[in-house]
């Protein structure tokens, strides 16, 4: 359950959200998704109660990628536009290659016309995720939600994939939900998430100054390498 959560999120602007496994990251997500049903006036979007939106007007709306999105048994063309014939073969090239997954595609005998497996289970775990994030950018949603989608991808590729984020949605909302310091540090706001309240929030920086939950959370992770900020 959540408790106490007030966040305001800018047009353009980036959050992460951190915490550890059932801090409440997860139910931020379904209410952010209009999966819950909630009181009146708890969440908006663009000034309007969410409650006032259809379920069809929050999925057009909000892009979302989970850790273990669904593919399917079709070419990974059809993956990425979910076989809709509405985009063109450069805004698919262009969804792979600011997701970095154009390369992988493009060495393989039949390209973007390679046939996956169900679930994709001929790709790896980065791989597949990539793929979705690029189904995800091809939408060009005002609201994108990433939930732990970058968790199988190396360290180069993901900070790769977060400076082309920034670039590409400058003028568009993006919520970064994740265990990993590394996916968040360059967010706008980053708020810590503990038993359903934030404990915490600010800056990458401001939270390493005030030495709490985030920046264990970051000794942890980073308990090899001394680069602080």
């Amino acid at each position: 359950m959540l408790k106490n959560i007030n966040i305001k999120i800018k047009k353009g602007h980036t959050l992460g959200v951190v915490g550890k496994t059932g801090s409440g990251k997860s139910t931020l997500v379904s209410l952010l998704l209009k999966l819950y049903n909630i009181e009146t006036k708890a969440i908006f979007l663009n000034g309007i109660d969410m409650m006032d939106y259809s379920p069809e007007a929050i999925r057009e709306g909000i892009g979302y990628v989970p850790q273990d999105d669904f593919l399917f048994s079709a070419s990974i063309k059809d993956n990425i536009t979910f076989f809709k014939d509405i985009y063109s073969d450069d805004a698919v090239y262009k969804a792979a290659e600011n997701s970095c997954i154009s390369d992988s595609i493009t060495s393989l005998s039949q390209g973007f016309n390679t046939i996956l497996e169900e679930r994709g289970v001929n790709l790896s775990g980065g791989q597949k995720q990539r793929i979705c994030i690029a189904r995800s950018l091809i939408k060009d949603q005002k609201i994108l939600i990433l939930d732990d989608a970058l968790s199988a991808v190396d360290s180069i590729t993901e900070e790769k994939i977060m400076k082309n984020l920034k670039a590409l949605r400058k003028d568009k909302t993006t919520i970064i939900v994740s265990h990993k310091i590394s996916a968040v540090m360059n967010a706008d706001e980053i708020i810590v998430l503990d038993q359903g309240e934030i404990v915490e929030r600010g800056t990458h920086k401001k939270l390493l100054e005030e030495r709490g939950a985030y920046y264990a959370i970051f000794q942890e992770q980073f308990k090899d390498n001394h680069q602080t900020s």
